[in-house]
Protein backbone atom coordinates (compact mmCIF):
# COMPACT_ATOMS: atom_id res chain seq x y z
CA UNK A 1 0.00 0.00 0.00
CA UNK A 2 2.79 2.40 0.94
CA UNK A 3 4.51 1.61 -2.30
CA UNK A 4 1.34 2.44 -4.25
CA UNK A 5 0.94 5.78 -2.44
CA UNK A 6 4.52 6.73 -3.22
CA UNK A 7 3.98 5.93 -6.88
CA UNK A 8 0.82 8.04 -6.92
CA UNK A 9 2.58 10.90 -5.10
CA UNK A 10 5.31 10.92 -7.71
CA UNK A 11 2.65 10.83 -10.42
CA UNK A 12 0.88 13.87 -9.01
CA UNK A 13 4.17 15.77 -8.81
CA UNK A 14 4.91 14.98 -12.43
CA UNK A 15 1.32 15.80 -13.39
CA UNK A 16 1.70 19.44 -12.22
CA UNK A 17 5.15 19.81 -13.72
CA UNK A 18 3.86 19.59 -17.30
CA UNK A 19 1.29 22.46 -17.09
CA UNK A 20 3.74 24.67 -15.17
CA UNK A 21 6.44 24.00 -17.75
CA UNK A 22 4.03 24.76 -20.59
CA UNK A 23 2.92 28.02 -18.96
CA UNK A 24 6.52 29.14 -18.45
CA UNK A 25 7.41 28.27 -22.03
CA UNK A 26 4.41 30.21 -23.35
CA UNK A 27 5.32 33.24 -21.22
CA UNK A 28 8.91 33.12 -22.48
CA UNK A 29 7.74 32.72 -26.07
CA UNK A 30 5.33 35.66 -25.67
CA UNK A 31 8.01 37.92 -24.20
CA UNK A 32 10.49 36.94 -26.89
CA UNK A 33 7.92 37.59 -29.61
CA UNK A 34 6.86 40.93 -28.12
CA UNK A 35 10.37 42.43 -28.07
CA UNK A 36 10.85 42.69 -31.85
CA UNK A 37 7.29 43.95 -32.22
CA UNK A 38 7.82 46.58 -29.52
CA UNK A 39 10.97 47.97 -31.09
CA UNK A 40 9.82 47.75 -34.71
CA UNK A 41 7.81 51.00 -34.52
CA UNK A 42 9.38 54.38 -34.99
CA UNK A 43 9.69 56.85 -32.15
CA UNK A 44 7.62 60.03 -32.61
CA UNK A 45 9.86 62.81 -33.88
CA UNK A 46 8.55 65.24 -31.26
CA UNK A 47 10.04 63.03 -28.54
CA UNK A 48 13.37 62.75 -30.34
CA UNK A 49 13.49 66.48 -31.08
CA UNK A 50 13.50 67.28 -27.36
CA UNK A 51 16.59 65.22 -26.60
CA UNK A 52 19.14 67.83 -27.65
CA UNK A 53 18.70 71.15 -25.87
CA UNK A 54 21.74 72.90 -27.28
CA UNK A 55 21.52 76.34 -28.83
CA UNK A 56 22.53 74.93 -32.19
CA UNK A 57 19.70 72.43 -32.05
CA UNK A 58 17.15 75.07 -31.02
CA UNK A 59 18.16 77.45 -33.79
CA UNK A 60 18.27 74.58 -36.28
CA UNK A 61 14.70 73.59 -35.34
CA UNK A 62 13.73 77.23 -35.75
CA UNK A 63 15.34 77.27 -39.21
CA UNK A 64 13.36 74.14 -40.13
CA UNK A 65 10.06 76.05 -40.02
CA UNK A 66 11.38 78.86 -42.24
CA UNK A 67 11.24 79.06 -46.04
CA UNK A 68 14.36 77.43 -47.51
CA UNK A 69 16.18 80.68 -48.37
CA UNK A 70 15.53 82.10 -44.91
CA UNK A 71 16.54 78.81 -43.27
CA UNK A 72 19.85 79.03 -45.12
CA UNK A 73 20.31 82.58 -43.80
CA UNK A 74 19.61 81.40 -40.23
CA UNK A 75 22.06 78.50 -40.52
CA UNK A 76 24.73 80.77 -42.03
CA UNK A 77 24.40 83.21 -39.14
CA UNK A 78 24.53 80.34 -36.67
CA UNK A 79 27.73 79.00 -38.24
CA UNK A 80 29.25 82.49 -38.26
CA UNK A 81 28.58 82.94 -34.53
CA UNK A 82 29.02 79.30 -33.48
CA UNK A 83 32.01 79.99 -31.24
CA UNK A 84 30.26 82.78 -29.34
CA UNK A 85 27.12 80.65 -28.92
CA UNK A 86 29.11 77.65 -27.72
CA UNK A 87 31.16 79.76 -25.30
CA UNK A 88 28.06 81.42 -23.83
CA UNK A 89 26.32 78.08 -23.44
CA UNK A 90 29.40 76.53 -21.82
CA UNK A 91 29.63 79.42 -19.33
CA UNK A 92 25.96 78.97 -18.50
CA UNK A 93 26.33 75.20 -17.98
CA UNK A 94 29.48 75.63 -15.89
CA UNK A 95 27.80 78.19 -13.66
CA UNK A 96 24.89 75.78 -13.15
CA UNK A 97 27.35 73.03 -12.26
CA UNK A 98 28.97 75.32 -9.70
CA UNK A 99 25.58 75.76 -8.00
CA UNK A 100 25.06 71.99 -7.96
CA UNK A 101 28.47 71.49 -6.40
CA UNK A 102 27.75 74.11 -3.73
CA UNK A 103 24.42 72.47 -2.92
CA UNK A 104 26.24 69.19 -2.31
CA UNK A 105 29.06 70.74 -0.25
CA UNK A 106 29.33 70.22 3.50
CA UNK A 107 29.24 72.54 5.30
CA UNK A 108 26.81 74.56 3.22
CA UNK A 109 28.02 78.10 2.42
CA UNK A 110 25.07 80.45 1.95
CA UNK A 111 27.19 83.38 0.72
CA UNK A 112 28.95 81.24 -1.90
CA UNK A 113 25.57 79.90 -3.02
CA UNK A 114 24.17 83.41 -3.34
CA UNK A 115 27.16 84.48 -5.45
CA UNK A 116 26.97 81.35 -7.63
CA UNK A 117 23.25 81.80 -8.27
CA UNK A 118 23.85 85.41 -9.28
CA UNK A 119 26.53 84.12 -11.67
CA UNK A 120 24.03 81.68 -13.17
CA UNK A 121 21.65 84.56 -13.82
CA UNK A 122 24.38 86.61 -15.50
CA UNK A 123 25.49 83.65 -17.60
CA UNK A 124 21.89 82.89 -18.63
CA UNK A 125 21.31 86.52 -19.61
CA UNK A 126 24.53 86.56 -21.65
CA UNK A 127 23.61 83.27 -23.33
CA UNK A 128 20.20 84.62 -24.32
CA UNK A 129 21.73 87.84 -25.61
CA UNK A 130 24.09 85.88 -27.84
CA UNK A 131 21.18 83.82 -29.18
CA UNK A 132 19.16 86.97 -29.75
CA UNK A 133 22.08 88.50 -31.65
CA UNK A 134 22.12 85.49 -34.00
CA UNK A 135 18.36 85.72 -34.56
CA UNK A 136 18.51 89.51 -35.08
CA UNK A 137 21.35 89.23 -37.60
CA UNK A 138 19.46 86.52 -39.49
CA UNK A 139 16.13 88.38 -39.36
CA UNK A 140 17.75 91.45 -40.90
CA UNK A 141 18.65 89.36 -43.97
CA UNK A 142 15.37 87.38 -44.20
CA UNK A 143 12.37 87.87 -46.40
CA UNK A 144 9.09 89.15 -44.99
CA UNK A 145 7.64 85.63 -45.11
CA UNK A 146 10.59 84.31 -43.10
CA UNK A 147 10.25 87.05 -40.50
CA UNK A 148 6.52 86.27 -40.24
CA UNK A 149 7.31 82.60 -39.63
CA UNK A 150 9.86 83.69 -37.06
CA UNK A 151 7.24 85.85 -35.37
CA UNK A 152 4.80 82.91 -35.24
CA UNK A 153 7.32 80.51 -33.72
CA UNK A 154 5.67 79.23 -30.55
CA UNK A 155 7.10 79.36 -27.08
CA UNK A 156 7.11 75.54 -27.01
CA UNK A 157 10.00 75.61 -29.52
CA UNK A 158 8.86 72.38 -31.15
CA UNK A 159 8.45 73.85 -34.60
CA UNK A 160 4.70 74.25 -34.36
CA UNK A 161 2.96 77.56 -34.14
CA UNK A 162 0.17 78.47 -31.82
CA UNK A 163 -2.23 81.35 -31.80
CA UNK A 164 -1.78 83.47 -28.72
Amino acid sequence: MLSLMMKNDGFFRMYWLLPVSLALNLALLGATGAMPFRYSHTVPLAAVARIDHSATDRLDRLAAILPSNDAAVMRTELRADALQVAAAQADFRLSQEQVRNLLRAEPFDLNAMHTAMAQVQLARDHYHLVLHDVIEAAAFKMSGAGRNKLADWSSTHDGTTTAE
